[in-house]
């Protein structure tokens, strides 16, 4: 049986799969931070609902990636976190070779 990993490293080795790969990284990257700051703070998708008033199905939405979240619903996301939005760029050179790690 083949791991993840392993069926990543393979498809990689596709040009076509690498650039798609490479293209969805920063919706992914959102994901990930949503989850893994909701998580940190303990919440549930409902809990975060009532402190911030988006409802549990949009967080929920966010977090499979059906729906994409403006700047503004981070910032709310955060506030209901209390945490502080911060959006970055990265040089393409740095980003790519820790992703190949």
């Amino acid at each position: 049986m083949m791991t993840l990993k392993e069926y990543k490293d393979k498809r990689m080795k596709d040009p076509a799969f690498e650039q798609a790969y490479v293209e969805i990284q920063p919706e992914l990257n959102v994901i990930r931070a949503m989850i893994d700051a909701r998580m940190s703070q303990n919440l549930t998708q409902k809990e975060l609902s009532e402190r911030t008033g988006i409802a549990q199905t949009e967080i929920s939405k966010l977090e499979n990636g059906t729906r994409n979240p403006s700047i503004k619903l981070l910032q709310r996301l955060a506030d209901g976190m209390d945490m502080v939005l911060n959006i970055t760029f990265t040089p393409k050179n740095t980003s790519l070779n820790a992703k190949k790690m």
